[in-house]
């Protein structure tokens, strides 16, 4: 029996190798192309291994009466949970991490990405921190649901919570055509989550850097760079449920997932940089006051489909 439990950790080595390495990369894709969007193209590539490098030497900022436990697990949960949420990502067939329920385990993923910011914030025991901290929990409740039905409606679609089944009814027609909604609010919820763009109050400058206003040194790098990996993992995600994921003609199947992906991240960032960054009571109250009744009722139209024989 000892023998046998050594051989399966041993056997989830070449996965969880897999899973940081692809993580590493996506997040360094996401950091390039948000200085190609906000520097342009001659310093991508530079920046964010100069903006890492620097964040590793840094001397961490100390607090007075810190919750230090509580402040380190929020910040290593952060890319940790950024990193097992992309181990359900579909590629070439298969996922690194194979589930009976991939929706649920990158559901479940996200909700525990709440708890791990709102530790970060926590953990400081600073008035603009917790305040970050608070605001995210409000930002991350009113998205959680509307990102909950986007999944489910692919899910509906497919008759399966296992993401590679959902890429395989995609054969023929991209859940995007008869789900734009559901693409539409997997997207932003992924964005609330990462607190990007529109969705960045919880860091926002009214409270001087709020929810990461006192990271720094390898803190902060790892707080920005499971910020980083989770939106590419989402992209990553929304490729695979609602384009087609591997689907197109004449390159392989994972270039395409690969450019499908780096489309989404594109988009993601293009708008987040050029839209202002909305009040929290406004991003809460679009949550639940628009999103969620409008993700029902796409769940409703695609439920219709499906007993219609439509995804057949």
């Amino acid at each position: 029996m000892p023998e046998q439990t050594l051989a399966e950790v041993w056997g989830l080595v070449p996965a969880v190798l897999g899973i940081v390495a692809v993580g590493l990369v996506l997040g360094v894709v996401v950091a390039a192309v948000d200085r190609v969007v906000v520097l342009g193209a001659s310093r991508a590539a530079v920046e964010p291994i100069r903006f890492g490098a620097r964040l590793l030497v840094e001397q961490r900022r100390t607090m007075l009466a810190p919750d230090r436990l509580l402040w380190r697990i929020g910040c290593v949960a952060v890319p940790t949970l950024a990193l097992l949420s992309l181990a359900v990502v579909p590629v070439g067939g298969r996922t690194l991490w194979s589930t009976s329920a991939d929706l649920v385990w990158f559901n479940a993923m996200e909700a525990l990405l709440w708890a791990a910011v709102w530790l970060v914030g926590w953990g400081p025991n600073a008035v603009h921190a917790l305040t970050g901290g608070y605001r995210f929990l409000a930002q991350g409740l009113a998205y959680e649901l509307p990102l909950m039905f986007a999944l489910i409606t692919a899910g509906l679609a497919a008759g399966s919570l296992r993401t590679t089944d959902i890429l395989a009814t995609q054969e023929n027609l991209w859940f995007v055509v008869t789900m734009p909604v559901a693409f539409v609010v997997f997207v932003a919820s992924a964005a609330a989550f990462a607190f990007w763009g529109p969705f960045a109050a919880p860091a926002g400058p009214d409270i001087a850097g709020g929810v990461a206003s006192e990271l720094s040194g390898v803190d902060r790098l790892l707080v920005e760079a499971g910020r980083a990996v989770f939106l590419g993992a989402s992209a990553a995600m929304a490729a695979a449920l609602f384009l087609g994921g591997d689907s197109g003609p004449w390159l392989p199947g994972p270039l395409w997932h690969l450019l499908k992906t780096l489309a989404v991240v594109a988009a993601l960032v293009w708008v987040g940089r050029r839209m202002p960054v909305l009040r929290p009571d406004r991003t809460v109250e679009v949550g639940w006051m628009v999103l969620v009744p409008l993700t029902l009722l796409q769940a409703l139209v695609v439920a219709v489909l499906v007993l219609n024989g439509f995804y057949a």
